[in-house]
């Protein structure tokens, strides 16, 4: 698939297989306990509070839950929430980022008078 047709559900099952990864990388202060990684909270604070499920079920790889304050999501979620972003599209940027996956480019308009597409 296309990079720039990259839904957030398909960029939150690529950074899934990931968790353990993503975990360590933006919430260095927690540590693996069986098939979680365990935190104090989304802001990488120590504690307890935030699980991150890393291992087994495929369909929960990645998703957590702040079991202080209710909060869960997925990776995506959690990389918007710990860089503070207010919206999906510069976490989704950080993703690409964090897999190594370019960021899509734009395309540019056609100059006037230039080449004309073949039809």
């Amino acid at each position: 698939m296309p990079q720039d047709l990259l839904s957030p559900p398909e960029l939150s099952q690529l950074l899934a297989p990931q968790a353990e990864a993503v975990c360590r990388h933006y919430l260095s202060a927690g540590k693996k306990s069986g098939n979680s990684w365990i935190v104090g909270n989304l802001f990488n604070e120590p504690g307890r509070s935030l699980t991150v499920c890393i291992k087994g079920n495929a369909s929960r790889l990645g998703r957590w839950t702040d079991h202080s304050t209710g909060e869960y999501g997925d990776l995506l979620d959690l990389i918007r929430h710990n860089r503070g972003y207010r919206s999906l599209g510069p976490a989704m940027a950080e993703a690409r980022r964090f897999l190594g996956i370019a960021h899509p480019s734009r395309p540019r308009p056609a100059k006037p008078g230039g080449p004309q597409a073949p039809a």
